[in-house]
């Protein structure tokens, strides 16, 4: 079966890009939102088991979002991971703070990235990319290594 994907994000070109690459690498995008209301509904309707989160939603904030469905016990059933194109070190310690699993960078999204991620998900936060609340654990597209 196939893995269920929400996701949130402000830009609609965005959304119809990353709709259409992680479907053609075998994800099943089950709803994308553009606002937290949106993505609220969609939460609850569609079930997905990983949802990606843009940390600026235009005027609202994709922290808040991930906030409030991790109070509504959303968290407990499915994946969250905080996406932007900005660098994560511009937001390190509010990723760490967060109910996100993980941060992908926007231009590394990928069926594989969320994959690897959802791999290790459940036992630590972990990062594809630059950094990670854990240094010693950051996750790339050629999967788990050290950052040395």
């Amino acid at each position: 079966m196939a893995l269920r994907c929400l996701i949130v994000d402000d830009n609609d070109h965005f959304l119809e890009v990353a709709r259409g690459l992680l479907e053609r690498e075998g994800i099943a995008v089950v709803g994308v939102a553009s606002t937290k209301a949106d993505a609220l509904r969609l939460a609850e309707e569609c079930r997905p088991d990983v949802t990606l989160i843009d940390i600026g939603l235009g005027e609202e904030c994709g922290f808040d979002l991930a906030r409030r469905l991790a109070r509504v016990g959303y968290t407990e059933r499915s994946s969250v991971i905080l996406i932007s194109a900005y660098a994560e070190r511009d937001f390190a310690d509010m990723i760490a703070a967060s109910p996100a699993v993980a941060f992908l960078p926007k231009p590394d999204i990928s069926g594989k990235a969320i994959r690897e991620i959802l791999g290790v998900a459940g036992t630590e936060s972990v990062s594809v990319g630059e950094i990670s609340p854990d240094p010693g654990r950051v996750v790339s597209e050629d999967g788990p290594r050290s950052p040395l």
